[in-house]
């Protein structure tokens, strides 16, 4: 089969690796964008989309969308880059004109605003201004859901979203792109709260995100990190019919955080096994791993 280089919707770098703390679990950082490379060349990935976070919410440090920008332009043929806006921003109020900084970074190159991760609800006032505002400047927003208020990042939603739910219906022409371990445990009807924020087994009957796909096309799915791989390898049967029905709104992604991260490997292996086996078609694999990104962000 022909090799296809993928494009990963989902990247962190650390600008300043001998500065950045390490992390209390693994003694580790982020990659450094010469080690997320070197990866990239391991994975047939020809570039990713870097992704800041300025929300220091359950965050050991974080990333500025000037030196992503900086950092995707010393390998302009490896990475793009997306901004970040915290919602309480500028004025702290939900009235704030967050264009004037969605222009200013879109203005310098930013393809859209992510990894949202402010620990409030989806539907917050703070949260409903910065979608406006993202509608209003034609920018994607890529976001992690989190399941509850405290000791968290990411914005809250309850079982089956329907905070989000609120959101994508009110702001039509924002393009949404989720993420994280309570937005993928979705794709099963019998989900339980207890399992929202980790990774449900076990045979997948529709659920919440294909009701939500069907019902709104401007709702995109990030296939990064354990949680988008655990939604599909838990029931490869479904998982076809999922991408197959879904092919024009699934993008590859990879969240690697650390040097030592295997899940993408994992992940690009399970895919090439669908594609070898005709679980999905060639059509449906070239969408998810380049062709739907290079749309969305008309690269």
């Amino acid at each position: 089969m022909e090799t296809i280089r993928k494009i990963d919707m989902h990247a962190h770098v650390s600008a300043y690796p001998t500065l950045t703390p390490k992390s209390r679990y693994n003694g580790e950082t982020y990659p450094s964008a010469e080690q997320l490379i070197a990866m990239y060349d391991k994975l047939d990935i020809e570039y990713g989309v870097l992704l800041p976070i300025n929300c220091p919410t359950s965050m050991l440090f974080t990333s500025t969308p000037e030196s992503y920008k900086v950092i995707a332009d010393e390998h302009p043929d490896r990475f793009v880059w997306f901004c970040n806006v915290d919602p309480r921003q500028m004025d702290n109020t939900p009235n704030a004109d967050l264009s004037y900084l969605l222009m200013h970074y879109k203005n310098l190159g930013a393809r859209g605003l992510g990894e949202l991760t402010p620990n409030m609800y989806a539907d917050d006032p703070f949260m409903d201004n910065l979608f406006h505002h993202l509608e209003e400047c034609d920018m994607p927003v890529l976001f992690h859901i989190s399941p509850f208020l405290g000791h968290q990042y990411g914005i809250v939603d309850d079982l089956h979203l329907p905070r989000l739910e609120k959101m994508i219906k009110k702001h039509p022409r924002l393009k949404f792109i989720g993420h994280s371990q309570p937005f993928w445990a979705e794709i099963s009807a019998d989900l339980k709260e207890e399992e929202r924020n980790g990774y449900p087994q076990g045979k997948v009957t529709d659920g919440t995100l294909a009701r939500l796909l069907r019902t709104y096309d401007n709702l995109y799915c990030d296939y990064s990190a354990g949680s988008g791989m655990n939604s599909m390898r838990r029931d490869p049967e479904y998982a076809a019919k999922f991408m197959e029905e879904f092919q024009d709104r699934l993008m590859w992604g990879c969240d690697i955080c650390a040097p030592s991260n295997t899940h993408p490997f994992e992940f690009r292996d399970f895919m090439d096994g669908m594609r070898a086996s005709g679980a999905i078609s060639e059509t449906v694999y070239y969408k998810i791993a380049r062709g739907n990104a290079e749309k969305l962000l008309k690269l």
